[in-house]
């Protein structure tokens, strides 16, 4: 597709949340894309501390009126982290639920426009519990990241939608691994976003829509 108009919906992961560049991973990624040529407009639709829950509530209102007809467009759903937090000793979202309700987001999107999932990313175990404000606590693990993405990789390939799974690919890889590190315990530092792009541009998936 020589032209295209993209809307990533998601959280704060998505947003790129303490990126100092204030770009993301999708920023990143459609930056690159500009300089190969391809004529993409980009819509970071992000919120942090979002769940699948809150996403399945906005995310068609968002997408609607930036992505008008007659003009190629497509989504990118990335969700999942804020499910597995715990708050109060409770999952804000149980897994089960996250898998359901993101059966239904992927189901109508898929109906409407071209959808890529990608799947969420590791945390820094090292620096839970995680507190985004006063008064407010969670706490986030590696291991049910691992195990949701595996139920939305099944989900994914149940509903024939392309789905990457980041947890074992970004925790073998370097330039995220020191910026985990330096990280708040939950968002990357600049370079982390970095790795999601490459990782994400280098997809099968994502290169059939720009090549």
């Amino acid at each position: 597709m020589s032209e295209l108009r993209i809307c990533f919906v998601g959280d704060s992961i998505t947003n790129g949340t303490a990126d100092d560049e204030c770009l993301g991973w999708p920023g990143r990624l459609c930056s690159a894309e500009r300089s190969r040529g391809h004529d993409i407009t980009s819509y970071n639709l992000g919120i942090r501390a979002e769940t699948s829950e809150q996403i399945a509530l906005r995310w068609r209102a968002e997408c609607t009126p930036r992505l008008p007809e007659p003009y190629p467009a497509a989504l990118v759903f990335s969700f999942g982290v804020n499910d597995m937090a715990e708050e109060n000793g409770q999952l804000r979202v149980p897994k089960d639920c996250s898998v359901e309700t993101a059966r239904q987001i992927i189901g109508e999107a898929r109906q409407w426009l071209p959808v890529l999932w990608v799947g969420p990313s590791p945390i820094n175990d090292d620096k839970q519990p995680f507190s985004p404000g006063p008064g407010r606590s969670y706490s986030f693990s590696t291991e049910r990241l691992i195990n949701l993405s595996a139920a939305y990789d099944a989900l994914a390939n149940e509903m024939d939608v392309p789905y990457l799974d980041l947890m074992g690919p970004l925790s073998r890889d370097e330039q995220w691994a020191g910026a985990a590190i330096a990280g708040d315990g939950v968002h990357p530092t600049s370079p982390g976003y970095a790795a999601m792009a490459r990782l994400i541009g280098e997809w099968s998936a994502w290169r059939a829509w720009m090549d």
